[in-house]
């Protein structure tokens, strides 16, 4: 009649068996848990506007220096940047907004050949899941600067101008900075995309084109500037 077992000497005894950490129902409590640290750490971070790039750039490029004058004239709007917390470009921006007394926030991911995040982060952390961190991006930005890049750019890109698009999210400026890179996708865009009715005539306005680094930031903080001016 006596119990061999009960729930609290279940829980308590030592178990060498770790498959359940590799569980759907554990990586549940895991992303939630992503989501609510992201929540944490950003909430009162402010107006911001985030920085997108190849982490591929060289600290001579000139790509790498607009983007640290991007970091150093949004921060000197006391607008928060906001980059994936690498290197190259993401550095940049970062390295830009920390040396004007900025806030430079990095969101890092779990990658094998990136090893955490740039020594210009004053506000970072890092996550295993690209789709949590990729909320925490639309969540606290109200622009966005999109820098020459591969895969990774160009999925935050299109995920955002979808967002966009179908009005998930409030009306973002979208800046693409560098025109001998993008206009190629451009021309495609509005080109064979736009011939075969597979967007809207007006979906390609969703974007800036420019190689002015003042302009890249006077689109991506127009929204930012409009309600403080309101």
């Amino acid at each position: 009649m006596i119990p061999t077992d009960n729930t609290t000497a279940n829980l308590l005894k030592p178990d060498q068996d770790t498959d359940w950490l590799h569980m759907d129902p554990w990586r549940v409590l895991r992303i939630q848990s992503e989501f609510v640290d992201g929540f944490g750490a950003l909430a009162e971070l402010g107006p911001a506007v985030s920085i997108f790039g190849s982490a591929r750039t060289a600290r001579t490029d000139a790509d790498y220096k607009a983007a640290r004058r991007m970091g150093s004239l949004i921060a000197k709007r006391n607008i928060a940047v906001i980059t994936g917390g690498g290197p190259g470009i993401m550095e940049a921006a970062n390295r830009g907004a920390a040396l004007a007394g900025g806030k430079s926030v990095g969101l890092g991911i779990e990658l094998p050949h990136e090893q955490g995040l740039n020594q210009w982060v004053n506000l970072g952390m890092s996550f295993r899941y690209f789709f949590v961190r990729k909320t925490m991006f639309v969540k606290y930005s109200s622009g966005v600067i999109i820098c020459p890049g591969g895969f990774g750019t160009l999925d935050e890109m299109f995920e955002l101008l979808t967002l966009v698009q179908t009005h998930k999210v409030a009306d973002m400026p979208v800046v693409l900075y560098g025109t001998a890179y993008w206009q190629g996708l451009l021309d495609w865009i509005n080109g064979p995309v736009a011939e075969h009715g597979m967007i809207s005539p007006i979906d390609p306005s969703l974007v800036t084109l420019t190689d002015d680094v003042d302009e890249a930031v006077q689109v991506a903080t127009r929204a930012i500037e409009a309600t403080v001016n309101a």
